[in-house]
């Protein structure tokens, strides 16, 4: 099987920042590190800083999303998830993690704080219309599959 490589480009913002990588062959996402140590408190929010900014073309975006093992562990989640990153921007890339956990967490530098995801993305294009389709579902919304 072709894998399709996606060229990103990488520009460090402070020496100590760390590149991505794939670990694995089947990996879909690539780890983000923090460039700085911080504690973040039980209800907190924390803008954490990761020391890259990165390119890559239109027709893509970078989706921030959470480490499992930080959620499970320590309650901690990234608060916009996923976090979108479009093309066209070019500043540091910087995750909003939030403790959703019972004590207080701390960021170490250096230390793994989220995942990025590479998703190719459809341009949408808008056709105003009087009626929609109708669906066995039609206008049934939040709960409408119940919880059994």
């Amino acid at each position: 099987m072709e894998l399709f490589l996606l060229k990103v480009l990488v520009k460090k913002l402070c020496p100590e920042a760390k590149i991505p990588k794939l670990e694995h062959l089947g990996d879909s996402g690539v780890d983000l590190y923090s460039v700085e140590s911080c504690t973040i408190k039980p209800g907190e929010i924390r803008l954490v800083k990761t020391g890259l900014a990165i390119a890559f073309p239109n027709g893509f975006e970078a989706q921030v999303r959470p480490k499992s093992g930080l959620a499970l562990n320590f309650g901690i989640s990234i608060v916009n998830t996923p976090g979108t990153i479009d093309s066209g921007y070019r500043g540091e890339i910087c995750i909003i993690l939030v403790n959703h956990g019972k004590k207080a967490f701390v960021v170490e530098k250096n230390k793994k704080i989220a995942q990025m995801v590479f998703q190719k993305i459809e341009k949408p294009e808008f056709e105003i219309v009087e009626n929609l389709d109708e669906t066995k579902r039609g206008n049934s919304g939040f709960g409408s599959t119940g919880l059994d």
